[in-house]
């Protein structure tokens, strides 16, 4: 299969990789020509302008791969409308929130054109090496693009969750629990930081990861934390910013008449961090940049 895929940043070029290693073809565009360049030496086809991608997917239908911030893709949208056809398949794996893509959906349905959400998560490593995808829209259309999300998923890490829209609402959610779950280490390790024990925190992080019932992918990135930036995590901020979703399972919760005490603290925990930086705080922020690569440096 060929798509064209637009938006190399950490994820989307990690993605393109393996996606080309599975045996995909693609055609790769980016506003930076250096990230273009470089997928093009792993086998992609470079396109320097929307042009491009569209005269390289010379099929009755063709497919597009948007990973931009969700801040971006209306614009991308714009731009792409007048290469695009009826019967087209747009795919947006981006972190958008639900409704604008339910909004989007009906604009490219008026064009005749598919819209297909998929959340995407992992991070830049699960990205490179399979990452986990939450998927919504039209079920045929799912079943004709499975194989390109088994190529970009680790094995059996992918899931076709309902309509349009159920891929971002579920990796909304995600993104919610993740927060809640990241406070809670952050805390718990403060405590045992704080304690009249002379802990080693690394070796709590290890032992946690060893089958108890907290053992998870985060704990396992505490561990590395520590063992990459020191127990102290001296060079990293005490302030812990937020890219959105946190908020807007917050808010969708509130709409549905629900109660998300933990998330909603969590939230509000990183919002109140902003000048009133904490060794919690900092476990949080190491352990954004273990999984996505969030730049936490500390402020000079």
């Amino acid at each position: 299969m060929r798509l064209g895929y637009i938006g190399l940043g950490k994820m989307g070029k990690n993605m393109v990789k393996l996606m080309l290693e599975q045996g995909i073809e693609i055609v790769a565009f980016n506003r930076s020509l250096e990230s273009v360049k470089e997928v093009e030496k792993d086998g992609a086809i470079g396109a320097y302008s929307y042009e491009d991608i569209f005269k390289n997917l010379d099929t009755d239908q063709r497919i597009i791969w948007l990973m931009v911030p969700h801040g971006a893709v209306d614009q991308v949208l714009t731009d792409l409308k007048p290469h695009l056809k009826a019967n087209d398949i747009v795919i947006d794996g981006g972190n958008s929130n639900y409704k604008d893509t339910l909004r989007r959906g009906k604009e490219m349905e008026e064009m005749d054109i598919v819209y297909m959400d998929a959340g995407v998560s992992g991070g830049p490593w699960g990205a490179r090496h399979g990452a986990c995808l939450l998927i919504g829209g039209d079920k045929d259309v799912y079943n004709l693009l499975e194989p390109i999300f088994q190529a970009a998923a680790a094995p059996d890490c992918y899931q076709y969750l309902g309509k349009l829209g159920a891929g971002h609402f579920a990796k909304m959610v995600h993104n919610g629990i993740e927060y809640g779950m990241m406070q809670a280490i952050g805390e718990g390790m403060n405590v045992i930081r704080e304690s009249d024990f002379d802990f080693s925190l690394k070796d709590v992080a290890r032992i946690y990861n060893c089958r108890s019932v907290i053992e998870s992918r985060l704990v396992n990135w505490l561990h590395e934390g520590y063992e990459k930036y020191g127990e102290e995590l001296e060079d990293i901020s005490g302030e812990v910013t937020h890219s959105g979703e946190g908020q807007w399972t917050i808010e969708t919760a509130k709409e549905m008449g629900l109660e998300v005490p933990v998330i909603e603290e969590s939230f509000n925990f990183r919002v109140n961090s902003k000048g009133n930086p904490s060794y919690t705080g900092k476990v949080v922020s190491m352990l954004r940049n273990m999984f996505g690569g969030h730049d936490v440096s500390k402020d000079e």
